[in-house]
Parts: structure tokens; C-alpha cells; sequence
């Protein structure tokens, strides 16, 4: 992710994530650190994607991942997915957890399918929705998972 994405990935955002979505100033403010590695699915010229991570040793946490409504269910999530955990494997980590609303199954499956088990429970994460998140792991090693 460059800087002349953000606009397009927060106009993103806001479609998916409605009242509880970044700010673009959140956007700039994680570009601008070491620690993160933000990527863009394209479409073309098109943002049809985004996810980011940040890494701190051998633990990693997926700070978002959005994919455009009409792409959803193609391939799209599962590849930023894929890129974001070879980002963090490159930077030495060997765990990636990230939070998942309890009311998203498709996110889930997907995150299940690409080896992340629940490790604990969040109540009342996701605001003002209040919606719980799901904590998830997957062991980064090779040919383990959990």
C-alpha cells in the first residue's frame, strides 16, 4: 500500500465498516511505522483489497483486511491473506493472530481453512456495534498449525 491508495482503501473501509471504520488519518499513521506491512489487491487501477499487519518479533497481529463487496467470495481475501502471512514469516514471526467478528462466518471459514484456530473470546469488541470478536492463531511454522 502507497500513499495514493489511501483514499480509494478508505472510501473501502467506510463501505464495509461502516460506523466503526479507520480514519484516513489511522491509514497514514500505520503507513508511516517499520513495524507494519499494509498490501493492496488491484483490480487494474482498482483497490479491491487491502490488509495490513504489524510485526513485533516472533509474533505478528493482522490489523485489518477489507475486500470490496463484488469481490468478495473470488479468492481476493484468501490472497491478501497468504501475502500478509509470508510478509510476517519473511520478518522472522512465527504466530499471527488477529480478531474476527463473531457475526462474520465467512471470515472466519476462511481464516479456519487457512489453518487459524480460536484461542479466546472477546466480549463486546467491536463497538458501537457490540458485537464480540473471536481471537485467532495459526502457528507460522513449517507444517504446523494452531
Amino acid at each position: 500500500m502507497r500513499w495514493w491508495h489511501l483514499a480509494d482503501v478508505h472510501a473501502l473501509e467506510r463501505d464495509l465498516f461502516g460506523r466503526s471504520a479507520w480514519s484516513v488519518e489511522s491509514f497514514w499513521g500505520e503507513l508511516a511505522r517499520p513495524d507494519r506491512r499494509f498490501l493492496v489487491a488491484l483490480e487494474g487501477e482498482r483497490v479491491v483489497g487491502y490488509g495490513g499487519v504489524v510485526v513485533a518479533g516472533a509474533d505478528a497481529d493482522v490489523q485489518t483486511v477489507g475486500v470490496a463487496r463484488d469481490q468478495q467470495g473470488r479468492g481476493t481475501g484468501r490472497a491478501l491473506l497468504r501475502a500478509l502471512r509470508a510478509a510476517v514469516v519473511e520478518a522472522g514471526a512465527t504466530h499471527l493472530l488477529l480478531e474476527v467478528r463473531a457475526d462474520n462466518e465467512p471470515a472466519q471459514n476462511l481464516y479456519r481453512s487457512e489453518g487459524f484456530v480460536q484461542i479466546a473470546r472477546r466480549a463486546r469488541y467491536y463497538q458501537p456495534d457490540d458485537v464480540d470478536a473471536l481471537i485467532l492463531r495459526a502457528d507460522l511454522r513449517a507444517g504446523v498449525t494452531g
